[in-house]
């Protein structure tokens, strides 16, 4: 339903931003908290939207003790970062095809089962035999367990399809993790690898739908639409600045870069800039990264810390992937470092659920205790709950990257039949291998 639509009326979301902002750094900002209820409780109209607007300018003008650490502008987190030499490093097309279906994988796995909660995942994987992690996740289960845990076929984040249950597909249905991927192949061929955040945001407007993206991006959209353009784009009116919504459109930037770190990171922020700040570009830098990396090393604390070089040192996310590494390093089990995520974020807090540190938490634990594993390193993900899809496909992408597609579990690839759909105009239903070849055509 068009009015039941989500992340289109700011003043829903104060609660939200009032969060973000004691996480910012400005603490007064608690004190907002009752206000930010009540306006979000009054009906919808004109009157409504000035006392919204007005107790964003009350939370704006509030000081934030992070922001010299934490900063959104290129230069600025350049020079808070450790950086790295380039590699010289060839294209590998297995490697490339290896990350466009480890990600597809991922995305798949855990798209039928975003938004449910841990123990709603688990009980179900559990009670269908399929824990430890075997398969995909299937909706063929009889009517005891489809009312149980409330299984439902009928409907898709984009209305086109069903939810994909992998009884209900040949190829990987559309979902905004794959989009952002191919439009991000668009963008390079059409615009070459300087394009300018204007480049990004022209290329959203031009080919893909508003009610296609979420959170962060249609607040981003949205202002686009109405010439507020990057990076205020980003920042105006946008409580989601920090979600995940960036940190999953990193991945071809990294493909196009192998073994250039540096070059990954510009570009992820180049595009990560039109929707988010601070946090919420450094995930995307990160992956970006990451990715560049993995093309020429195997090793998953390298890979991780790779990535961690090129944000800065001193920001909420680069302490809490030091931790996890910390923990990984001095010997601490996977079900430890679970319960310290989960004891930190609380799945039921929409914040915490669907923003950047959180999940790159869950994608640095599946990575580092996944051994190299995709079935396992997809359990790790999976069974975290939070953001399934997104963290399922992240690492799915790096942990592709460093396999390369002869490696990789056939019972995850052959449903895939080599096809993804997407919402992206130009593109519909594609075969990976192809979208693989233009990436490879990408590299210099």
């Amino acid at each position: 339903m068009l009015r039941e639509q989500p992340w289109f009326d700011f003043c829903d979301a104060l609660p939200i931003e009032i969060e973000q902002r004691i996480e910012e750094g400005a603490e007064d900002a608690a004190r907002f908290k009752e206000c930010a209820e009540q306006v979000k409780e009054m009906p919808r109209g004109a009157a409504r939207t000035a006392a919204g607007a007005e107790l964003l300018e009350q939370l704006c003008a509030l000081e934030n003790s992070q922001d010299k650490d934490e900063p959104s502008d290129l230069p600025g987190i350049k020079a808070a970062s450790a950086g790295e030499p380039k590699e010289k490093a060839e294209a590998d097309y297995d490697k490339i095809y290896g990350a466009w279906l480890g990600r597809c994988a991922g995305c798949l796995l855990g798209q039928p089962v975003e938004g449910w909660r841990r123990a709603r995942i688990n009980g179900l994987l559990k009670e269908t035999g399929n824990l430890p992690l075997q398969n995909y996740i299937s909706s063929d289960i009889g009517p005891i367990l489809r009312e149980k845990y409330n299984v439902r076929d009928d409907g898709h984040a984009y209305g086109a399809e069903k939810t994909g249950w992998i009884n209900n597909v040949s190829y990987m249905p559309e979902d905004d993790d794959t989009n952002y991927t191919l439009i991000a192949l668009k963008l390079v061929e059409q615009y070459g690898r300087d394009f300018t955040p204007d480049d990004a945001a022209e290329n959203w407007l031009m080919n893909l739908p508003l009610l296609h993206l979420c959170t962060a991006e249609r607040v981003a959209y949205i202002n686009l639409a109405q010439s507020i353009f990057p990076p205020e784009s980003a920042a105006y009116r946008n409580p989601y600045r920090e979600w995940i919504g960036a940190q999953i459109r990193g991945d071809l930037f990294g493909y196009i870069c192998p073994g250039d770190t540096e070059t990954a990171a510009e570009m992820a922020w180049r595009d990560a800039s039109i929707s988010h700040v601070k946090n919420g570009i450094y995930g995307e830098m990160w992956i970006a990264s990451m990715l560049a990396k993995a093309a020429v090393n195997d090793d998953m604390p390298t890979i991780i810390r790779s990535g961690m070089k090129q944000i800065p040192k001193k920001s909420r996310l680069y302490k809490e992937l030091a931790e996890i590494l910390s923990r990984f390093e001095s010997g601490d089990t996977a079900e430890e470092t679970k319960a310290y995520i989960l004891g930190k974020y609380d799945e039921n807090n929409p914040h915490h659920w669907c923003h950047t540190i959180s999940n790159a938490a869950i994608v640095a634990m599946g990575l580092l205790w996944g051994k190299k594993d995709f079935t396992y390193t997809m359990e790790l993900c999976l069974t975290m709950g939070f953001d399934t899809d997104c963290n399922c496909a992240t690492a799915g992408s790096v942990l592709g990257m460093v396999l390369g597609a002869q490696l990789l579990p056939e019972v995850w690839t052959a449903p895939l039949n080599d096809r993804v759909l997407s919402g992206v105009d130009g593109f519909g239903l594609v075969h990976i291998s192809d979208m693989a070849a233009r990436t490879q055509a990408l590299i210099e």
